[in-house]
């Protein structure tokens, strides 16, 4: 099979590709451009899954980015294994076609529990004194060795949180770099999540992204160049597009107003309960996932929704059908955001009431995606946090604000402009010049064939 490397530039759509992508707007005219309509929800381990297996969320599970899961009564968010992806993914497909054939996993989701002959993922070490320790998981275990001594340790706090920036992407593409000279794979999937988080921050002012693009397009100039050595075809793509917003919804505070929501009081700190709430709502950027535990609501809470202001789509099953999004995981409702505005988690009324979760980076306590992650309260907090972990005194690092208004840039919904949809650059001209989203997963099973 034809050796194929495909590089996620995750936020990219084509009004950002220009003056300062000089490598990218020369690459794009070299090659073949095509737009991919967004699919629903737009959101990175939906699309991600949609792409390596051609299905829609209906089919293969991935309903967000997280889900609440009604056996368990708990919050399922960011979860790794492979295993949660039902549907075949395209290196099974290859692999049967051709026994030789081989793919390499550079951090899209879902990457633990997978059948692909090596990968890298994030996974830092929860130690028993509740610190945590930056690292990453590997297959084979001793790549994880190899890159250590050649990378140093995984950027984990340069992935994701309020120091995130270009090291994580350019560790990843080092790390791919480093992984193919040494395996030779014939399918590559790399992930360079950097425009995501200075989108999510600054939005679309050009002031304040020059330099977050110039950095992403020496980055994937590297590698492209590196992979165009090894005789490969490249495809460069994103996952959605993101854009401007200016109003956060806070559902889990209304549905708490109207007395559906419960809470139970900790330490003086309120959490969602879940179990005993008639109502609540799991935010994942522009999406959120309405759980009712008491059916005979369902019209009321769709009134309620309907008289939110920013809320847009009020999806129930036949319109969960329609839109590739009816599995078990999803929401009784799905909610879509219009175009100024996203949801937050936030369900307590009095900010002295919030979980320390809340100013913490926990990506796996929230019950939804909180970007305010990306910003830090002061950075002599910071500082006094670090100095106390030093000294050998137990600490959080409770940096992050409880401000929602920080927020400039999200993405999730699907009904934007069709110059902030995705994009995807193949050096073939035989590729439709719009796609659905399950049709990347051809474009690439017709690279690797051709």
């Amino acid at each position: 099979m034809n050796k194929t490397v495909v590089i996620d530039i995750v936020g990219l759509s084509s009004n950002l590709i220009g003056t300062h992508t000089p490598f990218l707007k020369d690459w794009m005219e070299q090659n073949h451009l095509s737009i991919i309509t967004p699919m629903l929800p737009a959101l990175t381990t939906a699309v991600q899954s949609t792409y390596v297996t051609g299905k829609t969320p209906t089919a293969h599970g991935i309903v967000g980015n997280g889900w609440y899961d009604r056996t368990e009564g708990e919050f399922k968010f960011w979860k790794q294994s492979n295993r949660l992806v039902y549907s075949e993914k395209i290196w099974d497909k290859a692999k049967e076609r051709d026994p030789t054939f081989t793919c390499s996993n550079m951090c899209w989701w879902y990457n633990m529990n997978s059948n692909v002959d090596y990968l890298l993922t994030p996974r830092p070490n929860y130690l028993s004194d509740g610190r945590k320790i930056p690292d990453c998981y590997t297959y084979p275990a001793n790549l994880r060795d190899h890159l250590r001594e050649e990378l140093g340790a995984f950027p984990l706090f340069h992935y994701w949180g309020p120091g995130a920036d270009i090291r994580s992407s350019q560790y990843i593409a080092k790390a791919s770099m480093i992984s193919d000279e040494k395996y030779d794979p014939t399918l590559t999937l790399i992930y360079l999540p950097h425009l995501d988080y200075c989108l999510q921050k600054f939005g679309r002012e050009e002031s304040d992204i020059i330099n977050n693009l110039q950095e992403i397009d020496a980055l994937v100039k590297e590698l492209v160049l590196f992979y165009k050595k090894k005789d490969a075809e490249v495809i460069l793509l994103s996952e959605y597009g993101i854009t401007p917003v200016t109003q956060p919804i806070h559902l889990n505070r209304i549905f708490r107003e109207k007395g559906w929501l419960k809470v139970r009081t900790e330490r003086g700190m309120e959490l969602l309960d879940p179990q005993v709430s008639k109502v609540f709502a799991l935010a994942d950027h522009q999406i959120a996932h309405i759980y009712i535990n008491e059916p005979s609501l369902v019209e009321k809470v769709k009134k309620v929704l309907n008289e939110t202001e920013g809320v847009e789509w009020i999806l129930d099953k036949e319109g969960k059908r329609a839109k590739g999004i009816d599995h078990e995981r999803a929401g009784d409702l799905v909610v879509v955001a219009d175009k100024k505005s996203w949801f937050t988690y936030y369900y307590w009324m009095d900010d002295k009431k919030a979980p320390d979760f809340a100013r913490l980076v926990a990506i796996h306590n929230k019950p939804g995606y909180d970007p305010v992650e990306m910003f830090m309260t002061s950075k002599w907090r910071a500082g006094y946090q670090l100095l106390k972990k030093k000294l050998g005194f137990r600490y959080l690092m409770d940096v992050v604000p409880l401000n929602a208004s920080l927020i400039k840039g999200s993405h999730g919904r699907v009904n934007t402009r069709e110059e902030d949809h995705p994009v995807l650059i193949s050096e073939h001209a035989s590729v439709n010049n719009s796609l659905d989203a399950t049709e990347v997963y051809d474009v690439i099973w017709e690279s690797l064939n051709r």
